[in-house]
């Protein structure tokens, strides 16, 4: 390697190290915190485990530990008689967090239940045979303990419920069933899923989805087999209409409970997907079979637990039928409504006392594009009945498993579900990195009432971004919950008056390399040459990207996976920062998968439409590569951006990549102090750009 840089290496010893919370410890962290009640009282006796370490709170609910730098910390806290509390932070995190404000525990009480619910889960497809060279997730000789790899990183989460409970988007099967619906997509895992889930936590699942039917009566006899026999229960799914209808009735903490599950249609084809007199299938949730079921199970003297599949996919808001059917179920008697099937977060309401959740997107799946992989845990109180609290988890679907979202992750994932809820006058607080949803909550009043619960910094926080040298920069957010109130530019200093600004959106997860390698869940995101590696030498960070180039040769860098949920004819701008020690030309391109294009065709196939060159030189400072254009206006499906790295020269080149983004500009270039706001749309606005370079900083507030 050149000595004009020589960042140090991650080691094989170092990356095994980075799979587990411990990295590389500089110096340790003194973590002060309080620990309360749901009125904020001090909690004394509570059990405090940070990543093995151990104290119990004081009599004011106070605890301390010195703690080693590392990648990550699991909080975990502890008490009798109430439920067991579990957040994971981030280094930076747990730097920031407002620990004046205490860890709210929830006290067990009689009447009270308490549920935790995932979104789709399925483990098979991709699990078993990944596309390129991806390693093999689930693998023949070890289906079970790979089974629960996938799992172990959020069992802390699920296994603290009274009641846990996912959707089963598939059919159970030691091979794959000989009968098949007419249809373009199937699925089928492996029976030690169940035992998977069930030693994660997972009390229930729901059948009620369109992948129940996907192999016919021999598939679902296998799949509702395997359940039988692992005595996991299930509904929305029988041989006929009616067990597909009955719900699964059980009593927790002198509650009944009845658990229904729907699909919201019946499929193209015959047969169909749902269940009738004649056939098995999917328990079919039309505004009849509903208002029937719901209505029968309020009647018996149970409380109607309703999980709904519908709508349609990768969209922001529930379809309106989809909507009426979920408030028709609450308007008939249902306590709780959770649906799923569109694969991204929706928002959630509270509708006359009652909680809707319109979608909870993925859980364990195996998509490969990046706007399927943010998601949350929803847990929820009923107190004899009546909703009380709900709080929700943000979860990273990495490497196809469910991981804790932390740092950017977090800030994505809460945004959306937190601006696509504030539309329907639920507002979601912020507890130490987990949004909160009280039954009080559903005006506009962030404070007051539910002060106890934004547990985050409050104050106004200013950044100042240099803009001398690029014009597209991410915005430095501590926390999900902060808002951009202010944007100053130094106009009045500059000639002509013409500084600008607009707002936008990574569409790239990962983009910092961070955590590429965290639990043990390498980052699937990026397309990278036979020649990479991870090194300590990251621009305003720890780690980045080193790509080498052989002489005379080129190497691809970019997204591995087409973005398939993108605004049509949009302005884009990809940018990254990059240094070189020795000369490099960069090339920048696009390419797309048509509408009806197959995937792997698209990969093999689509050209490469050029967008703009660089000459990157050899220098010891960071250089920021930047290019706009415009995304793909019709006839595409998905699209994604590919970097090119050209060395002509004799020798090896060595490239180091860090802050890989792909920006949606979601406002025009403005000069407003107070922005134009993303319509509430669920996009965080988490990168700024500018017409051109100006030497003064530009100032933004937030609050």
């Amino acid at each position: 390697m050149s000595k004009l840089f020589s960042p140090k290496l991650l080691s094989l010893a170092t990356l095994a190290l980075s799979l587990s919370p411990s990295f590389i410890s500089y110096a340790d962290t003194r973590f002060s915190a309080k620990v309360a009640d749901e009125n904020n009282q001090p909690i004394a006796g509570v059990d405090v485990s940070i990543n093995g370490q151990k104290v119990r709170s004081n009599q004011r609910g106070e605890f301390t530990l010195n703690l080693p730098e590392q990648n990550y910390y699991q909080v975990t806290l502890s008490k009798g008689d109430y439920y067991q509390r579990v957040h994971t932070f981030s280094y930076k995190e747990l730097k920031n967090l407002n620990t004046k404000a205490p860890f709210q525990l929830i006290e067990k009480k009689s009447g009270r239940v308490m549920f935790a619910f995932g979104g789709d889960v399925m483990m098979g497809r991709r699990y078993y045979k990944p596309y390129f060279d991806d390693p093999v997730l689930i693998k023949p000789d070890s289906i079970l303990p790979d089974s629960k790899a996938l799992v172990e990183h959020v069992k802390p989460y699920m296994a603290l419920a009274d009641i846990a409970a996912v959707n089963l988007e598939t059919q159970l099967a030691a091979d794959e069933p000989t009968q098949r619906l007419q249809k373009s997509v199937t699925f089928y895992s492996a029976p030690e899923t169940v035992t998977a889930l069930q030693w994660a936590g997972i009390d229930y699942v729901t059948l009620g989805n369109n992948h129940t039917f996907d192999y016919m009566d021999e598939g679902l006899t296998s799949t509702l087999n395997a359940l039988n026999e692992a005595k996991l229960p299930y509904s929305g799914a029988g041989y006929n209409e009616a067990e597909a209808l009955t719900p699964y009735n059980m009593t927790v903490n002198n509650q009944p409970l009845a658990l229904l599950g729907y699909v919201g249609w019946h499929g193209g084809k015959k047969p169909t997907q749902t269940a009738d007199a004649h056939q098995g299938g999917a328990a079919f949730g039309n505004m009849e079979n509903i208002k029937q079921s719901v209505s029968d199970a309020k009647q018996q003297g149970n409380l109607p637990i309703v999980q709904y599949h519908g709508g349609l996919e990768y969209v922001k808001e529930p379809t309106g039928v989809t909507e009426q059917r979920l408030k028709s179920a609450v308007d008939n008697g249902a306590a709780l409504v959770v649906a799923h099937h569109p694969h991204v977060t929706q928002g959630i309401e509270l509708y006359s006392g009652n909680l809707i959740a319109y979608s909870m997107g993925n859980f364990i799946f195996d998509q490969n594009f990046s706007a399927t992989q943010h998601s949350y845990i929803l847990y929820v109180w009923l107190d004899n009945g009546e909703f009380s609290r709900a709080e929700l988890v943000p979860i990273y679907v990495k490497d196809y498993k469910p991981t804790p979202a932390m740092d950017d992750e977090r800030n994505r994932a809460l945004t959306r579900i937190a601006t696509l809820s504030a539309k329907r006058n639920t507002h979601i607080a912020n507890h130490h990195g987990h949004g909160v949803i009280s039954a009080s909550n559903t005006a506009k009043q962030k404070t007051n009432k539910n002060a106890e619960e934004n547990t985050e910094r409050n104050t106004a926080q200013a950044y100042r971004l240099d803009v001398s040298k690029m014009t597209t920069l991410p915005i430095p957010y501590k926390a999900w919950s902060e808002h951009i109130q202010k944007i100053e530019l130094p106009n009045a200093d500059l000639p002509n008056n013409d500084l600008q600004y607009r707002l936008g959106s990574n569409l790239v997860n990962g983009s910092d390399f961070e955590q590429f390698t965290w639990f043990n869940a390498p980052e699937r995101n990026f397309k990278l040459p036979k020649q990479w590696q991870l090194v300590a030498d990251g621009y305003q960070s720890k780690q980045a990207m080193q790509l080498t180039v052989d002489k005379n040769s080129t190497s691809i860098f970019g997204m591995k996976h087409f973005r398939r949920v993108y605004a049509a004819d949009n302005p884009m701008t990809m940018t990254v920062q990059a240094k070189t020690d020795k000369p490099v030309k960069v090339n920048v391109y696009w390419q797309g998968r048509k509408s009806g294009q197959k995937l792997l065709d698209a990969y093999a196939e689509s050209p490469k439409h050029f967008i703009q060159s660089f000459e990157l030189t050899p220098s010891n400072d960071w250089q920021a590569l930047e290019v706009g254009f415009d995304s793909p206006r019709i006839r595409y499906r998905s699209y994604r951006v590919l970097v090119e790295f050209e060395n002509m020269k004799n020798s090896g080149a060595n490239v180091l990549l860090d802050n890989f983004a792909l920006v949606e500009w979601h406002t025009a270039f403005q000069q407003n102090v107070k922005p134009f706001t993303l319509d509430e749309d669920g996009q965080m606005a988490d990168y700024i750009g500018v017409n051109k370079t100006a030497s003064k900083a530009i100032t933004i507030r937030s609050h």
